[in-house]
């Protein structure tokens, strides 16, 4: 099985690639690229998301037909991609951070600053969190609900279709972290970050 994370310089993503080849191991092979020939052989994508929404959309869009690309494996041919922080919140139609930027449309939704109630809560929201799991998920299998995850992030992901959330965290409001549609899986935290519960998800995902 072949599996591309997508390197489109949005930021330092050796955390991600790092911890997907210690979970695939010899039985997966990991791929880093942007080469769209890679990317429509893989079986699965991972598309992760470091910075804000426009400079992340920006970064896909300097490389030629990695959208469309992107499309094809997601829309078209229904294969399982994975949007790690930025990663999930590009699924959105739009995005608020910056300037108002469109996004990838997969998830219908917006983008928009997390309510920090009046500085009563720091933004970004950085650190350990509990999430709750609002249904059941093959990458949530074998996950204890209130499970702790690494988050770092100022804007959150907030659906128009309630039911494509599988689970959420609180902090000022529930902050939608994970979301799923059909072969489209996303999440807010950083599961190459989230130790051990972390890796599971990764695992999860890649026997899908």
């Amino acid at each position: 099985m072949n599996v591309t994370i997508v390197d489109y310089k949005s930021g330092n993503i050796s955390s991600v690639i790092n911890s997907f080849k210690e979970v695939a191991k010899d039985k997966v092979n990991i791929k880093v690229a942007s080469d769209l020939s890679t990317i429509k052989d893989s079986d699965k994508v991972v598309l992760p998301g470091q910075g804000s929404f426009k400079s992340c959309i920006d970064g896909l869009n300097n490389i030629d037909g990695l959208i469309n690309t992107l499309n094809e494996f997601v829309i078209e041919n229904k294969k399982p991609l994975l949007g790690i922080c930025v990663g999930l919140q590009m699924f959105a139609d739009i995005g608020y951070e910056e300037i108002e930027t469109k996004g990838l449309g997969w998830i219908s939704g917006k983008v928009s600053k997390i309510d920090n109630k009046s500085g009563k809560f720091k933004l970004p929201h950085i650190g350990w969190n509990e999430i709750n799991i609002k249904k059941d998920s093959k990458i949530f299998k074998d996950i204890d609900d209130k499970s702790h995850m690494y988050f770092v992030h100022s804007y959150e992901f907030v659906p128009e279709d309630k039911a494509v959330i599988s689970a959420t965290t609180d902090y000022s409001t529930n902050v939608v972290c994970a979301a799923e549609k059909e072969n489209i899986f996303g999440t807010q935290f950083h599961p190459e970050k989230s130790d051990k519960v972390g890796l599971k998800i990764i695992d999860n995902f890649l026997k899908l």
